[in-house]
């Protein structure tokens, strides 16, 4: 035993939708009597690709006291199940930099001769972590000199740090935003920061999202906000603050109208549309 990162899920939260099953190639995860359940400690990578699938924010990453994971074993379960789920987690692997792991995978394949599916493209595994260049389809410099004032009316801004019952949230027009969409869009503050109070998180690395829902609940039924606009990334993790949104208002005595815009990594508007 060590102590590593490894998922943890709240059964509480849990609806057994299995929509993490998919993202979980390396077999950790299984529906048993309705919930998600770790199955084995053993299979879990703790890089938490199944975080944005959960539409109820039920699962989250903690460091705790584990068995060791073990590549060479995990190999051995996925080769079972496929070229599509053998192409799955070795992408997975690359998009997260795990390269001692990757390179036990890739021994292992080659050792029972099991061809090696890594170079071809593939919608499965962990897109918020791939490289992507786009700095030909950067906009023209703009004028430095125009001295573009800032619409924050407020501080601190991560949802962490925040607190619901400050003044600029009552009766406010808030966003909750995640953290990479600032630096997507070019227009950010003139288009959706202007005249609202925010706050900021990121569903993937940030912990404790108890605390959060609480806060977010706590807009809804103690500042009384006007209405609540969630900000996320195209990638998978990003639908966790979503998530994180739609269970607070679940819980919530007082119903707040609820939107969602999804950005593209180049900064084009994907969704926009009220819930």
């Amino acid at each position: 035993m060590s102590k590593r990162k490894i998922i943890k899920i709240d059964e509480e939260k849990c609806d057994g939708c299995g929509l993490c099953i998919p993202d979980c190639p390396e077999g950790a995860l299984k529906i048993i009597d309705g919930k998600a359940r770790l199955v084995s400690d053993l299979f879990c990578d703790g890089l938490g690709a199944c975080i944005g699938s959960c539409p109820r924010g039920a699962i989250a990453v903690e460091e705790r006291e584990a068995v060791e994971y073990n590549e060479r074993q995990v190999m051995a379960n996925i080769a079972k199940q496929g070229r599509n789920v053998i192409k799955a987690h070795l992408k997975h692997l690359k998009d997260h930099n795990q390269h001692r792991y990757l390179q036990q995978a890739l021994d292992f394949l080659r050792e029972n001769k099991i061809e090696v599916p890594l170079e071809e493209q593939s919608e499965c595994g962990c897109p918020s972590a791939n490289p992507v260049d786009f700095r030909n389809k950067a906009a023209a410099e703009t004028d430095l000199d125009a001295n573009i004032p800032s619409q924050l009316r407020q501080w601190p801004v991560q949802l962490r740090l925040i607190s619901p019952a400050a003044s600029y949230y009552q009766g406010a027009d808030v966003l909750l935003v995640a953290d990479c969409v600032a630096y997507a869009l070019g227009d950010f503050h003139l288009r959706y920061l202007k005249g609202k109070s925010v706050a900021i998180a990121c569903p993937k690395l940030d912990a404790d999202k108890d605390v959060y829902l609480e806060k977010i609940k706590s807009w809804f039924e103690d500042a009384k906000i006007n209405t609540l606009t969630v900000i996320i990334m195209q990638v998978p993790c990003c639908k966790g603050l979503l998530g994180l949104a739609e269970e607070a208002l679940k819980r919530s005595k007082r119903k707040v109208p609820l939107k969602v815009i999804v950005v593209g990594l180049e900064g084009d508007i994907l969704k926009e549309e009220w819930l």
